[in-house]
């Protein structure tokens, strides 16, 4: 029955008049299949029981077991694996007959899930005879019920909870009774209601003088103050030691945070530390990635350059490269930092929204592929007329990739490092300047490793023709990240600015040429220095074009009209059309995107061109919002902070006006989709 099958179950055989017993929603599972707890987490839908008793009988509350945690980042659910007793006591009427035999009937519901959820229900009977006996025991089923009741959370007696509540996070003191000597492992807080803590976060636990300290951050669209924390906290060891009970019933008064601050400190520092580490490694992965790899060319010919070097010559490279890469993340940072303070709505990424910035990246960039291409030589000529070393013009060289890595790669850090870096910009300057450094660090990491151990440069073919090959391939590459740019110009500034940008990049182009063709040193002085001359007018005056034309005939691109994808019709995001949306009862999903966002596109291919995904749009009547980032908008920038980010992509799925927000990974395929809408069925 749709990978569950359900049963109503008893743990007696036999019921007597007035006197309570218990019966269960037995649900059992296929394999990596599961059901959801009283609080689904970030997604789901718990089991529900609709009962239908003979006059006289009342049926009480769901007893959850404690559940397990499910994750799928971005995401963590809460549920159970397998197969699940759900108890619920049943008290009789007194006047039932001894003698006769009732049916108890339920109806009941659930939501199943692995790639794909699936809703079922179905209706159930359970036939009881009544006796005036005291009942026997099921001995298919009693020792299932005496298993449950391991997994059900006992009140607090001996333990006393109290907590904390400030903006971001929640705090839970437990102060441990005289008796407990043991120390607690695996402890983690599973809160009755949605929307009170951060399911996929970290939970923090420190040892105080009289217990334990638990840190958990706060559900990041929570406001106010609650009353109370009430929940499940489970510790794997037990709370009397090896073999007693793992769950603990707690309802915490909220009030002043606990006196001794030591602990928290230790929580906080390790946070950073964490959000340092994630930072360094994202910034190692950002070496994979498309925005990255015409960079790559630069660097592998670098690698090929300094193999033939001292170590210590490539070493240098290797540190000059890494300044490059820092100093353009802290500057990147610091703008960003700075805006902010002075009330600008910005986003990581956003040097990209700029189409001057564009324009200069452009040109940069096609520069570059000229040379690689060999239209002309950077660095033979200018170490000769300015007397330099080979070895410090190869220095500028290496800082210069690293700025230019850096400024390219940008974009491509939202599917990784989106959250990260929205917790950066919300913590203090230090911090969020310490998790950019991180990030560029990381970025640079294998590049120094490469130009500081000899036995891996070894490994690096000698040279040859195959280098010239290497060099314009990399160039082809490139010109191609410049047809990008350009294209995502033309998508922030029209057409016009892009047959701008397309004009000052031939001035550009020609003036490399000339520089390539009568700048050698095999040219006699004074031709050379006249194609010096006009070499540089031409390239300052076709990027001084550029940069006046793209503002003078480029348009300012309104917000996009509604368009169709398929069976999907996305409407241009507005605050009005939005508020609009969620207060009506259908369905609202919101695609916060950009056009230079690499990752955004991919999505839109795989994932919403799907027939089935767009079938499903259709049949569930979901309004479709695109909020498009592609040129700088503030209105798109405070309703992604509304989510508590920054950077797209970003996919939202409303179910009510009521209901709390799905947010969808960063990576979709079709099944991603169809499960999140899966959730607004029924």
């Amino acid at each position: 029955m749709g990978h569950v099958e359900a049963e109503l179950v008893s743990e007696v055989s036999s019921i007597q008049p007035g006197q309570p017993f218990w019966v269960g929603l037995h649900l059992s599972m296929d394999e990596h299949w599961h059901v959801y707890w009283r609080n689904p987490g970030d997604a789901g839908l718990p089991p529900k029981i609709t009962w239908d008793l003979p006059d006289g009988f009342s049926a009480g509350q769901i007893n959850w077991p404690y559940p397990d945690r499910f994750v799928v980042p971005p995401l963590t659910s809460f549920g159970y694996y397998g197969d699940v007793l759900l108890p619920v006591q049943i008290t009789p009427a007194d006047d039932v007959a001894p003698g006769t035999t009732v049916q108890l009937a339920a109806h009941a519901e659930w939501l199943v899930c692995k790639e794909a959820c699936i809703p079922g229900e179905t209706d159930l009977t359970l036939g009881l005879p009544v006796t005036a006996e005291a009942p026997g025991f099921n001995g298919d089923w009693a020792d299932r019920f005496n298993d449950t009741r391991t997994r059900l959370p006992v009140r607090a007696t001996d333990w006393t909870a109290r907590a904390s509540v400030d903006e971001s996070t929640i705090t839970l003191t437990l102060a441990a009774p005289e008796w407990h000597t043991d120390s607690l492992q695996g402890v983690h807080f599973f809160p009755y209601d949605k929307g009170v803590i951060a399911n996929a976060a970290d939970q923090v636990v420190t040892t105080t003088a009289d217990g334990y300290t638990l840190r958990i951050e706060r559900f990041r669209n929570a406001t106010g103050e609650p009353e109370q924390i009430a929940g499940v906290l489970v510790a794997e060891s037990g709370w009397r030691g090896p073999g007693s009970e793992k769950a603990l019933a707690i309802e915490a008064p909220v009030g002043e945070p606990p006196a001794a601050a030591t602990a928290a400190a230790s929580s906080e520092t390790f946070g950073i530390w964490k959000a340092l580490l994630f930072a360094f490694v994202g910034g190692m992965i950002l070496n994979l990635m498309p925005c990255v790899l015409p960079v790559l060319s630069l660097k592998i010919l670098g690698f090929v350059n300094k193999a033939n070097e001292s170590r210590s010559s490539a070493l240098s490279h290797g540190l000059v490269f890494t300044l490059g890469v820092l100093l353009s993340f802290l500057a990147l940072a610091a703008a960003l930092l700075i805006l902010r303070a002075g009330g600008e709505q910005l986003g990581w990424g956003f040097q990209l929204q700029s189409p001057v910035f564009l324009v200069i990246l452009s040109s940069f960039i096609f520069l570059f592929g000229l040379s690689l291409l060999g239209v002309f030589e950077i660095g033979t000529s200018l170490t000769a007329v300015g007397a330099q070393s080979q070895k410090g013009g190869g220095w500028g060289g290496s800082f210069l990739n690293g700025v230019t890595a850096t400024v390219v790669a940008t974009p491509c850090t939202a599917p990784f490092m989106g959250s990260a870096l929205g917790f950066s910009l919300a913590q203090p300057a230090w911090v969020a300047l310490l998790i950019f450094a991180a990030l560029g660090l990381g970025m640079a990491a294998p590049y120094v490793v490469l130009s500081a151990s000899p036995a891996l440069l070894k490994f690096v073919p000698k040279p040859g023709r195959w280098m010239e090959t290497l060099k314009q391939i990399m160039g082809f590459l490139l010109l191609a990240t410049v047809i990008w740019l350009a294209w995502v110009l033309g998508q922030q500034a029209g057409v016009n600015a892009l047959g701008v940008l397309l004009l000052s990049l031939l001035v550009i182009g020609i003036a490399g040429w000339i520089y390539g063709r009568w700048g050698t040193l095999s040219v006699a002085m004074p031709k050379r220095g006249i194609a010096y001359a006009l070499a540089g007018i031409l390239l300052v005056g076709g990027v001084g074009f550029g940069l006046i034309g793209v503002n003078t005939f480029g348009t300012t691109m309104t917000t996009a009209a509604t368009t169709s994808d398929g069976s999907i019709t996305w409407e241009p995001y507005t605050p009005e059309r939005y508020e609009q949306a969620v207060a009506s009862d259908a369905p609202l999903f919101i695609d916060f995107t950009a056009a230079w966002c690499l990752s955004c596109k991919v999505n839109e291919r795989v994932a919403f061109s799907s027939t089935e995904v767009q079938d499903r749009f259709e049949k569930l009547g979901v309004v479709a919002l695109k909020a498009d980032w592609t040129s700088r908008d503030d209105t798109i920038t405070r309703a992604l902070a509304r989510y508590g980010r920054n950077s797209v992509p970003l996919y939202v799925l409303y179910r009510g006006e009521s209901a709390e927000p799905i947010v969808l990974p960063e990576i979709l395929t079709p099944g991603v989709v169809l499960d999140a809408l899966s959730k607004v069925e029924g």
